[in-house]
């Protein structure tokens, strides 16, 4: 399995992306931009933009790619659909519901098969979500302390309307996928189609 090991902080800077949006502190972050010493080029926006989508969600090239075609193939708008796509994978499903305080530790968590859908143990951070899923803690693992950690740490996060979350039962519902206007990232997709495109 291949493993991007590029130091968060590094990256975000280099692609603009505030370190909150992979849920970690900004506070180490320096406010100073990269210099640009000249003109951006369509093609490096464009290219930027997808860097940006495959950073925040943790995907490699390949299985990127997988999700576009998946995404052109679905009905209606293919940027609208792929990052559908990425936002219902269950790593990011479990970050959201505050399950994790980064997407990499909720991709560990994870792969380690701390979480069950629906009653069963899956493993593959992936994994495509449906409306009407339950996602929860493993028994063996609900005294886990970095679940515990960003259980304390997620109360200062929102979940988005397209979850539900019980704390209590360490559970939580996919009520519906999510609408573009759900997501909070900050991505242009159509850059992205535009790239995939030529």
């Amino acid at each position: 399995m291949a493993i991007d090991r590029t130091p968060v902080l590094k990256r975000c800077r280099q692609l603009g992306v505030d370190p909150i949006e992979l849920g970690y502190s900004s506070k180490k972050e320096s406010k100073r931009q990269p210099k640009r010493r000249r003109k951006e080029s369509e093609y490096g926006v464009q290219l930027r933009e997808k860097q940006k989508a495959k950073f925040i969600y943790g995907v490699l090239e390949k299985q990127f790619h997988r999700y576009y075609e998946r995404a052109r193939r679905m009905n209606g708008v293919t940027g609208e659909n792929l990052m559908v796509l990425l936002e219902s994978r269950l790593d990011n499903v479990v970050f959201r519901l505050g399950f994790a305080r980064t997407r990499r530790e909720a991709r560990q968590t994870v792969s380690h098969g701390h979480f069950t859908v629906n009653g069963r143990r899956v493993d593959i951070p992936s994994y495509l979500v449906k409306p009407g899923d339950v996602i929860a803690v493993g028994e063996k693992y609900r005294d886990l302390l970095p679940i515990k950690e960003a259980l304390i740490q997620s109360e200062r996060f929102e979940v988005p309307g397209w979850l539900e979350v019980d704390i209590e039962k360490l559970s939580g519902n996919v009520l519906s996928l999510p609408t573009r206007e759900q997501i909070s990232t900050d991505i242009q997709e159509q850059l992205i189609v535009e790239l995939y495109s030529k």
